[in-house]
C-alpha cells in the first residue's frame, strides 16, 4: 500500500506539471483529497517519504503547489519551526483573492498549533468578510502569541469597552500598554494611562510599576509626567497619603520641580491641618525655601510634625513616653519612670524616635498585659501587621520573635504561634516580602494576587534551588499564563542565562535545561530559549557524580536520569556509578528490567565494602531493599550487616563532633540508631548469635565512645540475660564524662519547670531591675545598678548550664530495670566487711544524687565502682584514704 500511495503522488506532481494547472483548478475539494492522501501517509508511516519527493520535485518545479502543501503539512506535523513553504502557498491564494481557500489553508495550519502568520491572515480574511465575532477570537488569540502586537490588543480593549466588560478591556489595555512602553511610543502610553486611571484609580502598585518602566525604557521626565496624572487624581480624591508618596517620587526624578515642591507643602498642610505647630515646622524645616535641597526639607519637616501633644515617643534609656505639651522649643514628656520631664524641641528631634500609636512599643507599654497577650495569642494575623508596620513595614519573624518572647508570649506558646504566622506570611495576600530578603516581610494595602506574591518571593530569593522550586509553584498554583507574561517571562529568563555555550555543564546548567525542556511542552513559545540537546549537554560534563550530588531538587535528578536512559547508549553503569547519590527504586527497576541484575549485586556489595563513602546508601538498602531477593544473592549476612552499620553510627558520631557534614551525618546517624536500637536489630541477633560472634559484635558497640552509655548497658544486660556467664573485655562506664545524662521522668520535669521560670520571670524581671537602676544615674556608685547585674550572670550561667543539661537528658525507663547485676534504678545492699555492717545504697543520676539518704550518681566514683557488680561478688574501694572492702548482698528493683 505505502509504495501505491508513493506512486500516485509522483504521478500527481507529474500531472500538475505536464497539464499546467492554474489557480483556477484548486478549490477547497481539492485541498481536502490532498489531506486525505496525508492522512493514509500518516497510517503508512510514509510522511517522510512524502516529504523528501516533494522538495525533489520542488527543486526544479518550484511553483508546485501540491509538492509546497505535501511539504508544508509534512514539516508542520513534525513541529520544524520554519513554515516558509505554507507562507509562500498562502501568499499565492491572497494576491489572487482566494479568500475560501486562504481561510482553509490558515485552519489547516493552526490545527497544528498557535500560529501569527495563520491568524493574522485570518483576520483579515473575517475581516473582508464582516466576521466581526470570529476576527475578535482570531486576534485574542494572536495578541496571546505575539507579545509585540500593541495595536490589536488595544482594539480588543475598544471592543470590550463597547460592551461593557471593563475588567477584560482593562487587561487588553496594560497589554496595550506595556507593549508601547517596549515600542517607546510615549503618545501611546499616556492615551492607555489616562483611561486606566479613570477605570481603576487605586491601583497604585500597577501605576508605581509601569511608571519605572517608562523610566527606564523611555526617559524620566515622561514617567515623572504619568506621575502628575496620578497625582491629580488621587488630589481629586482626596487621597493625600498616596498624593504626598506620589509627589515624593516626581520629587526623586528632578528635585527641583516646583510645581511638585507647592504641591506637597500643601498636602501636608491639609494632612496635618489640626497640628498645633504645622505652621512653625514649616517655617524651620524651610519647606517653602526653594534654596534648601528638597528631600532635607521634607525629612527635617516629617521628623518635627511628629512632635505634638499626645504623641508616643521612645527614649532608648526611659521606654516609651507620651509628650504632654509643647510650647515654642520646649517639649515636655511623660515617662513612665520619670515623669514631666523637660527637653528641648532640638535635642526631642536628634534624640527621640516618635512611634505611632499602634506601635508595637506603644502597646506593650500601655495596654493591660493579659489583655494584650490575649489579643496577640488568639490573633495573629493582627499582631504580625502590628509588628511589621511598627518597623517602617519590614520586618522578619525573629524580630517578631524578639518583641513578643518573653514580654508577651512564653517560649512554649511561641512554637505553637510562630507555625500559624508562617502560614499567615506565606498565604495571606496582604502579606508580602522585600525585593531584597525573602525573609522581611510587609504589609501591602492592597491584597497580591497569588501571581504577583509569587513572582516577589523569587525576585527576593537568591537561592538557586528556592527559586526553582517558585518557578514551579507559579506555573502550578497560576492558570493560564499569557506569553507575554512580563512575570513569568523574567522568572524564565533567570533560568535561561545559565544555559550559555561552549562552558562546562554544571548542576545549575542542567536543571535549567531540564527545566526549560519541560516548561516547552506547555508554553511552545519558550521552544526558541531551548537551541541545546542532551546529549551535547551530558558530554560536556566534567565530573558527573559532583554534578548529580548537588541537584538539590528531587524532580531534577529524576528527570535527569529519565534522559541518561533517553539518550545515553551506556545509561545501565551511569546508574549503577549515580545510585548512592539517587537513592531511589526507580534505578534498581530499571536495571532489573534490562536484565542487568549482575551489575545490581555489584552495585550492592560496592556499597558494603566502601561504606564510608555510601554510608546512606547502605542505610537506604538495608530500610528498602534487604527483603529482595537480590540482596540475598549479594552474600551480606546479618553479621556483615550490624558491623558495617555500627562502624557508620561510629563514624557519623565521630564527624559531628568535629563539625563535618553536621547537617547529613546526624540524619544518618538519627536512622542508623534507630535500626540497632529502636527497630531492635541488635536485640534480635543477639537472640540467635553464638559468643564467638557476640564478642566481635558488642566490642564494636563498646568502642563507640559516643554512643549513649545507657544504649550499651542494656545492650549488655541482654546479653547477660542469654548468657549469664559472659565475659566482657571492658565496662560499659569507663568514662564517667559522657554525652548524656540518664535521667528519671520526676527530674526531667523539675528541670525543665526551672528553665522555664528563668525565662519567662526571673530574666524579664532582672531586665525591669536594670532598667530601673539604668535611670538612677552614675553606675560608678549606683549599688542597684551592680547588684542587678550580678544577678543576670548568675540567671544566665543558670539558663546555660540547664539547657546542656536537659539537651543530654536521657529518660530512664523503669521497665528496663535488671536486677541480676548493679544498674541505674536498683538499690543494693552491701556487707562492709572492715565493720560487718549492711549498707543500702540507691544508683541513679547525679540529679536525683542524694548522699545523705545514700542516692548516688552512677557517674560517682562510688557509684561508678558499683556498676555490673553481681551478688556475692567482693570489691574493695579508697575513700579518704581508707581502705574497704564490700561484698553484694542483694540487689533489687529501687523504689
Amino acid at each position: 500500500m505505502s509504495e501505491l500511495l508513493l506512486n500516485d503522488v509522483q504521478n500527481m506532481l507529474n500531472e500538475e506539471k505536464f497539464t499546467r494547472a492554474t489557480l483556477s483548478n484548486y478549490s477547497i475539494d481539492r485541498f481536502k483529497e490532498l489531506d486525505l492522501v496525508l492522512e493514509q501517509a500518516k497510517k503508512d508511516r510514509t510522511y517522510n517519504d512524502i516529504k523528501n519527493i516533494c522538495d525533489e520535485h520542488l527543486s526544479h518545479s518550484k511553483n508546485s503547489i501540491i509538492a509546497v502543501y505535501f511539504s508544508g503539512m509534512v514539516a508542520l506535523s513534525q513541529q520544524i519551526i520554519d513554515d516558509a513553504a505554507l507562507v509562500s502557498l498562502v501568499g499565492i491564494f491572497v494576491d489572487n483573492h482566494k479568500w475560501n481557500i486562504v481561510k482553509y489553508l490558515c485552519e489547516r495550519i493552526l490545527e497544528y498549533g498557535e500560529s501569527k502568520f495563520a491568524l493574522r491572515t485570518l483576520g483579515e480574511c473575517y475581516k473582508n468578510d464582516n466576521e466581526e465575532e470570529k476576527l475578535f477570537d482570531a486576534w485574542k488569540r494572536l495578541v496571546k502569541i505575539d507579545t509585540d502586537e500593541a495595536d490589536i490588543a488595544k482594539l480588543l480593549a475598544e471592543h470590550a469597552e463597547k460592551q461593557g466588560d471593563i475588567d477584560e478591556a482593562t487587561d487588553y489595555f496594560k497589554k496595550s500598554l506595556h507593549r508601547y512602553i517596549n515600542k517607546q511610543l510615549f503618545a501611546n502610553v499616556r492615551e492607555i494611562w489616562l483611561k486606566l486611571i479613570d477605570y481603576h484609580p487605586d491601583d497604585m502598585d500597577f501605576f508605581l510599576s509601569i511608571q519605572g518602566k517608562v523610566a527606564k525604557n523611555i526617559s524620566p521626565d515622561k514617567a515623572a509626567m504619568l506621575l502628575t496624572d496620578v497625582y491629580n487624581s488621587c488630589k481629586k480624591r482626596s487621597d493625600i497619603g498616596t498624593a504626598i508618596a506620589v509627589l515624593k517620587l516626581i520629587l526623586n526624578y528632578d528635585e527641583r520641580d516646583n510645581f511638585a515642591r507647592k504641591e506637597i507643602t500643601e498636602c501636608f498642610r491639609q494632612k496635618y491641618a489640626q497640628h498645633s505647630q504645622l505652621e512653625e515646622y514649616i517655617r524651620v524645616s524651610n519647606l517653602t525655601q526653594n534654596w534648601r535641597n528638597v528631600h532635607e526639607a521634607i525629612l527635617d519637616f516629617e521628623k518635627h510634625i511628629a512632635f505634638d501633644k499626645g504623641n508616643f515617643v521612645f527614649h532608648r534609656t526611659w521606654g516609651v513616653g507620651r509628650i504632654a505639651k509643647v510650647e515654642g522649643d520646649d517639649i515636655v514628656i511623660d515617662f513612665a519612670k520619670k515623669r514631666a520631664h523637660n527637653m528641648a524641641l532640638k535635642m526631642a528631634v536628634d534624640a527621640l524616635q516618635t512611634l505611632e500609636k499602634n506601635h508595637i512599643w506603644v502597646l506593650k507599654a500601655t495596654m493591660n498585659r493579659e489583655k494584650l497577650h490575649e489579643k496577640v495569642k488568639t490573633d495573629p494575623e493582627w499582631t504580625l501587621k502590628t509588628i511589621v508596620k511598627s518597623f517602617d513595614n519590614f520586618c522578619d519573624i525573629k524580630h517578631v520573635k524578639a518583641e513578643l518572647v518573653p514580654s508577651v508570649l512564653s517560649p512554649g506558646e511561641w512554637t505553637a504561634w510562630s507555625v500559624r504566622a508562617h502560614n499567615i506570611l506565606k498565604e495571606n495576600p496582604l502579606f508580602g516580602v522585600s525585593p531584597d530578603n525573602i525573609n522581611v516581610y510587609t504589609v501591602r494595602e492592597r491584597s497580591l494576587s497569588k501571581e504577583e506574591k509569587l513572582y516577589n518571593e523569587f525576585k527576593a530569593e537568591k537561592k538557586f534551588f528556592n527559586r526553582l522550586s517558585l518557578i514551579r509553584e507559579f506555573v502550578r498554583e497560576i492558570k493560564n499564563i499569557e506569553s507575554d507574561s512580563e512575570r513569568f517571562n523574567e522568572m524564565v529568563s533567570f533560568f535561561a542565562g545559565y544555559l550559555k555555550p561552549n562552558i562546562p555543564v554544571n548542576e545549575y546548567y542542567i536543571t535549567s535545561y531540564l527545566l526549560l525542556k519541560n516548561l516547552t511542552a506547555s508554553y511552545p513559545h519558550l521552544s526558541p530559549i531551548l537551541h541545546l540537546n542532551f546529549t551535547d549537554l551530558f558530554g560536556r560534563i566534567d565530573n558527573l557524580s559532583h554534578l548529580f550530588q548537588h541537584l538539590k531538587d528531587e524532580s531534577t535528578k529524576k528527570d535527569f536520569l529519565a534522559q541518561v536512559k533517553l539518550f545515553i547508549p551506556a545509561w545501565q553503569d551511569i546508574y549503577v556509578s549515580l545510585f548512592s547519590y539517587a537513592l531511589t527504586e526507580s534505578i534498581i527497576n530499571e536495571l532489573k528490567q534490562a536484565g542487568s541484575e549482575g551489575k545490581i549485586i555489584a552495585m550492592i556489595r560496592g556499597c558494603f565494602e566502601n561504606y564510608r563513602d555510601n554510608r546512606e546508601a547502605v542505610v537506604w538498602l538495608y530500610k528498602n531493599f534487604r527483603k529482595d531477593p537480590l540482596f540475598a544473592a549479594v552474600g551480606i549476612n546479618d553479621e556483615k550487616v550490624i558491623i558495617t552499620l555500627v562502624y557508620i553510627l561510629e563514624l557519623t558520631y565521630r564527624e559531628i563532633d568535629n563539625r563535618r557534614d553536621t547537617t547529613d551525618n546526624k540524619k544518618i546517624n538519627k536512622q542508623v540508631y534507630a535500626i540497632l536500637f529502636k527497630e531492635k536489630l541488635l536485640d534480635d541477633y543477639i537472640a540467635s548469635a553464638d559468643r564467638e560472634t557476640l564478642v566481635r559484635v558488642y566490642t564494636l558497640v563498646e568502642d563507640v565512645k559516643y554512643l549513649d552509655p545507657a544504649d550499651k548497658l542494656k545492650l549488655k544486660n541482654h546479653i547477660l540475660d542469654r548468657y549469664p556467664d559472659f565475659k566482657f573485655l571492658g565496662t560499659v562506664e569507663k568514662d564517667t564524662v559522657t554525652r548524656t545524662l540518664i535521667v528519671t521522668i520526676a527530674k526531667y520535669e523539675e528541670k525543665q519547670k526551672q528553665l522555664d521560670r528563668i525565662m519567662t520571670e526571673d530574666i524579664p524581671a532582672n531586665s525591669k531591675e536594670i532598667a530601673f537602676a539604668l535611670s538612677l544615674g552614675d553606675l560608678r556608685e549606683n549599688a542597684e545598678y551592680k547588684a542587678a547585674k550580678e544577678k543576670q550572670e548568675i540567671l544566665n550561667s543558670t539558663v546555660v548550664k540547664l539547657k546542656n543539661e536537659i539537651e543530654r537528658a536521657q529518660l530512664f525507663d523503669p521497665s528496663t530495670v535488671n536486677t541480676s547485676r548493679v544498674s541505674f534504678g536498683t538499690s543494693v545492699t552491701l556487707i562492709n566487711e572492715s565493720n560487718g555492717t549492711d549498707e543500702v545504697y540507691t544508683i541513679f543520676g547525679p540529679w536525683e544524687s542524694d548522699p545523705n539518704n545514700r542516692v548516688i550518681s552512677y557517674l560517682s566514683p562510688f557509684g561508678n565502682s558499683l556498676m555490673n557488680r553481681h551478688v556475692g561478688e567482693k570489691f574493695d574501694f579508697v575513700s579518704n584514704d581508707e581502705k574497704v572492702t564490700y561484698m553484694v548482698k542483694e540487689i533489687f528493683a529501687a523504689k
